[in-house]
């Protein structure tokens, strides 16, 4: 169609097409925006949200003995830093008293026998303190002990309630999912029946690109914002709803082209005058201009000089003109050779269609 259209004309019409595409893309945010917002409308729930009593009682259980034994790692670390530095204290000063015995023992200095009762005892002490924070190390880490074995036999308890209370939020997320889909769906379909309604009746109406912006929302709506969250139960719900859809849609189509079909016997029955009369002039030249005859839409070799017929229909394409004798288009207003209306050549060419209807 674009080759018979007015420069101009074609201009406006790109500029509505990218109206449509505008105001499509408005509605397109809008719908998103408003489809975004429907899972707020349900409160959404945890695992914990479903367990029972003595589930949570263990879990707070769990939680005591887990912040203890947190407590006791760093209890743990510090003991074991005190008995690391008493035992490095207790080993050098060890070595000192040996050292300072085998100095003794060499000199046989027996005036220094005080003193050797004095360092022993230091020695002890020493020892003593080394084995106090070995016993405050080893206790802790036997209150450690415990509570591990403790929190294992708590979790162990925790494990089957926690499963069950998994069990029914998976039914609620479920029950979820198929709320907020229904939603969608009662949103999504109105929009979806109102776009066929609107393609089968005004889609060729004067505010045909806001009913195109509004298709191109609805067909967006309905296989983004939809189809995306329908609910799958193992995928029987999906293939089901797409043999559907694909039945209602293919049902359509078949329907549509018998009633096509049935349209195009009942024009190719009327007299050549009468059709050419009923085509729509920008219609004709759009077809011709795909090498397709206007009247019955089979191919047409228009590139030889000798078809003036359609071999299907029988529709008249082309003529002589009536004043300066050059074939021309019997669709065309005037001719492209003298700029002559159709209208001269149009009773002699009634003549010969009228004489080619009488030798058939």
């Amino acid at each position: 169609m674009s080759k018979s259209l007015r420069l101009s004309e074609k201009w406006f019409r790109r500029g509505l097409w990218l109206v449509a595409l505008v105001f499509a893309n408005f509605l397109i945010g809008l719908g998103s925006t408003i489809v975004g917002d429907l899972p707020k409308m349900e409160t959404h729930r945890t695992v914990s949200d479903f367990l029972s009593p003595p589930a949570r009682q263990l879990e707070t259980s769990i939680q005591d003995n887990q912040t203890e034994l947190r407590k006791l790692a760093d209890a743990l670390e510090q003991e074991r830093l005190a008995w690391s530095r008493a035992r490095a204290d207790s080993l050098a000063s060890h070595q000192t008293f040996q050292n300072w015995l085998a100095t003794r023992t060499a000199t046989q200095q027996s005036a220094q026998d005080p003193e050797v009762i004095a360092r022993t005892r230091a020695l002890d002490k020493l020892k003593q303190q080394e084995r106090t924070a070995q016993q405050a190390m080893e206790a802790t880490q036997q209150r450690q002990l415990t509570l591990q074995q403790s929190t294992s036999a708590l979790q162990r308890q925790l494990e089957p309630l926690q499963e069950s209370a998994r069990h029914e939020y998976q039914k609620d997320y479920r029950s979820l999912e198929l709320r907020v889909f229904l939603y969608r769906l009662l949103l999504t379909l109105p929009l979806l029946v109102a776009a066929g309604w609107l393609f089968a009746k005004k889609r060729t109406s004067s505010y045909w690109p806001f009913v195109w912006g509004f298709i191109f929302f609805a067909v967006v709506a309905f296989f983004v914002e939809l189809v995306p969250y329908l609910p799958s139960y193992g995928g029987y719900v999906r293939y089901i709803v797409g043999i559907v859809v694909t039945f209602f849609v293919g049902r359509y189509a078949i329907q549509a082209l018998q009633r096509y079909l049935e349209r195009q016997q009942q024009t190719e029955a009327l007299p050549d005058q009468t059709r050419r009369r009923e085509l729509d002039y920008d219609t004709a030249l759009q077809r011709l201009s795909k090498s397709v005859c206007p009247g019955c839409e089979r191919p047409l070799n228009l590139n030889d000089p000798t078809t003036d017929f359609c071999a299907h229909c029988g529709i008249n394409v082309f003529h002589a003109c009536g004043t300066c004798t050059t074939r021309r288009n019997s669709f065309a207003r005037y001719c492209h050779h003298c700029g002559s209306s159709n209208e001269t050549g149009s009773s002699k060419n009634s003549d010969v269609e009228n004489e080619r209807n009488t030798n058939v």
